[in-house]
């Protein structure tokens, strides 16, 4: 079933498996039905039309957080600071709307409605002194950034793996929720030895994201960042961008998108840095295996974390991307007079790299009748769907559920019952609760998913769902409306057409 659901989450489609579905539908021991406790009996029930609204306008609030993949233990007195530094992104309307309504349930100030956070490791007892503070400033495109800059991993901890955790508040003391980084593998130094399949987890991968920082004369203080700004590409010491990487033999060049593939980026292949927010690229580069700040030209490889690496410009006599201060340029390498398969390089050409991740979470609140905590923030991981008809149920793989959540298609909630904290299962709503001109629809219909708390806090996610008439039928139910007059008829057999075996899942990044 793991494997199934694997293949679902990669291709999109769900399988409709109809034995399967009447076993789950029927036994009710195998789930519990989501209940209403005295926390949320006296709370007026969340309508459609409200939903529809919110679907409308999207008043969001979205947690931003991104960090590397690796993280190299301190050992002794030695602090050695994530590089690149944890950051933090708050996005959207819903921020501001929040504030003022904060202002006005609690009387205050605007300056206790400002916005601070701590972020630490999952082992912190105390978040408030084992963790860097975070104190959000606002950009020119109205996001919110912070960045923890002094984060360390100690030898004394002997985990393998660990997470970030980020606590939000008000300044007057107002907790918003505590939100999760994706895991963090703790590696003692990079490794020098060839990779191979066995540590793939340190291997750089096609389609995956990763950062570039470059330190002159290995001073931390002179750590520059590649970074976009306002569409350009720059060397910054303060914020740094996720870039996706990938081979360039496995773009489409004629439309200029690509497609997520498992093949590792290794020295001499030619490859393309793409900014994961704004979408800009460079050019096709080869990339280079850096040793004593000379450039490799017959290493191949694979690209493992932390290595030091250069990126000469395709079809180039040997230029390099390059930074200058705060610029980025190209830089002409001096060919090596006693090894031709090596080029030398100034210290702005040699690039550390590293695998990344991106996590968001984004919510709103502009159901609710007051400010509330978010966490425990639900997460989907997936999507399984079994049967089809008029028992059509759909299960959501995921973290942090309750029995306190709806799912919700579109502005139709569905019949909900909570299996575990990884676990949802729902009743797929009628396609005919969708509009009074559902009837005579031939394209498919996608809605989003969402799920929303009892209190109306909605938890918005990256997948919809898709209800697909069946194609192969479509003149019998055109000649069955000419036949006969009776509604009744007509109705049934186009409800038949797009619910008997023709559900499809999309998942949407």
């Amino acid at each position: 079933m793991q494997d199934q659901r694997k293949g679902d989450r990669e291709t999109g489609l769900a399988t409709v498996d109809s034995t399967e579905v009447s076993h789950l539908y029927t036994s009710d021991a195998c789930f519990t039905h989501l209940r209403e406790d005295q926390n949320f009996s006296s709370l007026p029930k969340v309508s459609r039309d409200s939903v529809r609204q919110y679907l409308q306008f999207r008043p969001d609030q979205s947690v931003i957080i991104l960090h590397a993949k690796v993280a190299q233990k301190s050992y002794g007195n030695e602090k050695r600071f994530f590089c690149p530094p944890p950051c933090v992104y708050l996005t959207g309307h819903g921020w501001k709307l929040r504030q003022e309504q904060l202002k006005v349930t609690s009387g205050l100030g605007e300056s206790s409605c400002r916005l601070f956070g701590y972020m630490g490791l999952d082992s912190s007892a105390d978040p408030r002194t084992d963790s860097f503070k975070l104190s959000f400033e606002e950009q020119t495109d109205r996001k919110m950034f912070a960045c923890a800059k002094t984060l360390y991993i100690s030898d004394t901890d002997k985990r393998k793996h660990f997470r970030l955790l980020l606590h939000l508040f008000h300044s007057g003391g107002q907790e918003i929720g505590t939100f999760n980084s994706r895991l963090i593998k703790v590696i003692s130094k990079p490794s020098q030895k060839r990779q191979s399949m066995k540590n793939a987890d340190l291997c750089i991968s096609s389609g995956s994201k990763v950062s570039l920082f470059n330190r002159l004369r290995s001073q931390t203080v002179s750590t520059r960042y590649l970074a976009v700004e306002d569409g350009a590409f720059v060397a910054s010491a303060r914020q740094w961008t996720a870039f996706t990487v990938m081979l360039v033999e496995e773009m489409q060049a004629t439309h200029s998108e690509y497609t997520m593939c498992d093949s590792y980026i290794c020295y001499g292949c030619v490859v393309q840095l793409i900014c994961t927010d704004s979408g800009v690229a460079l050019p096709p580069m080869v990339i280079r295996k850096v040793n004593k700040q000379h450039a490799c030209l017959d290493v191949d490889e694979p690209v493992s974390q932390l290595h030091k690496c250069a990126f000469q410009f395709r079809d180039s006599s040997h230029m390099y991307l390059c930074l200058s201060n705060e610029k980025i340029i190209q830089f002409q390498a001096s060919p090596c007079p006693k090894e031709t398969n090596k080029v030398l390089l100034n210290d702005g050409s040699c690039w550390t790299i590293i695998g990344t991740e991106v996590v968001e979470y984004t919510f709103s609140e502009s159901l609710t009748s007051h400010p509330t905590i978010i966490s425990p923030v639900p997460v989907i991981n997936g999507l399984e769907l079994n049967g089809g008809g008029h028992v059509a149920m759909l299960e959501l793989h995921g973290e942090n559920f309750s029995p306190h959540l709806k799912v919700w298609f579109g502005n139709m909630q569905a019949e909900t019952m909570f299996r575990s904290s990884r676990s949802l299962l729902c009743v797929v709503p009628d396609v005919s609760i969708l509009s009074g001109e559902w009837r005579w629809m031939r394209q498919p219909i996608t809605v989003p998913l969402s799920l929303i708390r009892l209190d109306g806090l909605i938890y918005r996610s990256s997948y919809s769902f898709t209800y697909t008439p069946e194609h192969s039928a479509p003149s019998q139910a055109n000649s069955t409306a000419e036949r006969t007059a009776d509604s009744d008829s007509l109705i049934d057999t186009i409800h038949q057409e797009f619910t008997r075996t023709n559900f499809h899942l999309f998942m949407q990044s």
